[in-house]
């Protein structure tokens, strides 16, 4: 994986979101995702994962999050923190296909964003909005 645009603070120890999502994408039930750093009072930021499920797979959202993060504990490390992983629709992403991590992070840290030009689909931010309000991850 060649992004190394995102890294987070957790807990002091600077972490690259791009290598946590690689660990994600292993999972046999996860088809594409994103892993944005979100602001936690404690720890500064700690990493949150957006996935679209593989067409058929049958898995709940609970066991999917328990087997990512002991997957993430494992390959990456427990100071990684990623505790929180929430099954999606769609990932909003410009026409090129570029997934848009800054509009995701401002949209659960509850900062003001601005939705590019370029995006593919604008119905994409209301849809991510109202699934995570229904996850408990916005209010």
């Amino acid at each position: 994986m060649g992004r190394i645009d995102d890294v987070i603070n957790v807990a002091g120890h600077r972490l690259s979101t791009g290598q946590i999502e690689e660990v994600v994408a292993e999972h046999a039930a996860v088809a594409e995702c994103a892993v944005i750093g979100i602001n936690d009072v404690d720890k500064g930021q700690v990493p949150m994962g957006l996935m679209l499920l593989k067409d058929g797979v049958n898995i709940s959202a609970e066991d999917l999050q328990d087997e990512l993060v002991a997957m993430v504990r494992q390959n990456v490390g427990a100071i990684a923190n990623f505790k929180r992983a929430v099954v999606v629709t769609r990932l909003p992403k410009t026409r090129s296909g570029k997934i848009l991590r800054k509009v995701m992070r401002k949209m659960v840290d509850g900062e003001e964003y601005s939705v590019p030009s370029t995006i593919d689909d604008i119905a994409i931010i209301a849809e991510l909005e109202a699934t995570l309000k229904a996850a408990g991850v916005l209010r």
